[in-house]
């Protein structure tokens, strides 16, 4: 039986005084994409928080190919090979797009990560922009920016929140490529996603956020049928 990338069991989750996450159950094979789907505030990006220990107090178990992570500190869960985007992509503006992309340190060993050669291969708008500075990158050229630093640590699981947001179409659609591209690479995949449209064609699976917790989980291959609930639960 194959271990999974990531199981969570029963994690709650608190910023201070406010508890956030009310017993999340979550499993994701090696190599699938999994979205994350509900409404702002439903928990989402506190359970990417949660995974990667940048939460106040979290309880419950969160295991990462079977090693137990919850009592560990955020940057020894990084050397598990979990690579974290943020949505507010964290990139730095006084450095260019290859010192960005040279900054992290590459987890497991040298030949871990995607080499920056590669990188431009699958971000040719990177290669373009190599010796500019973070803050003269469009939107969209930030977010692949945000992505591609994670994949040259030689991270395999990937925590990747609200990447589509707020790019043109185009951008979006590039996103689109790449992620599939790294299915078939075997990396994988969480997103949080409020782009439905975006999210749908990508993900092996589903599950539903509401208030702290899953309340629906599901694959593909059912989405259809599932469409009344989800309209009703997202609105989408």
């Amino acid at each position: 039986m194959t271990t999974p990338a990531l199981q969570i069991r029963g994690l709650q989750a608190w910023y201070g005084e406010s508890h956030v996450l009310h017993g999340v159950d979550m499993v994701v094979q090696p190599g699938e994409v999994v979205t994350l789907l509900g409404r702002n505030g439903a928990g989402r990006t506190s359970t990417l928080r949660a995974i990667m220990g940048l939460v106040g107090t979290r309880k419950g178990s969160i295991r990462v190919a079977g090693q137990e992570t919850i009592g560990l500190a955020t940057h020894r869960i990084a050397h598990f090979g979990i690579g974290y985007c943020p949505e507010e992509r964290g990139i730095f503006a006084s450095l260019s797009t290859e010192e960005n992309l040279m900054l992290p340190p590459v987890l497991g060993g040298a030949k871990a990560g995607m080499t920056v050669d590669e990188i431009y291969t699958m971000f040719p708008n990177l290669a373009e922009r190599r010796h500019s500075q973070g803050t003269r990158l469009s939107g969209g050229e930030q977010q692949m920016l945000a992505v591609a630093r994670i994949l040259r640590t030689g991270a395999r699981l990937l925590l990747l929140d609200e990447i589509s947001e707020g790019l043109a179409p185009v951008i979006v659609q590039a996103l689109a490529r790449m992620i599939t591209m790294l299915r078939t690479k075997g990396y994988t995949i969480v997103m949080v996603e409020q782009n439905f449209r975006f999210a749908a064609p990508l993900a092996d699976r589903f599950y539903v956020m509401e208030h702290g917790r899953i309340v629906e989980s599901f694959g593909a291959a059912e989405l259809s049928h599932k469409m009344p609930v989800l309209n009703e639960l997202l609105g989408v």
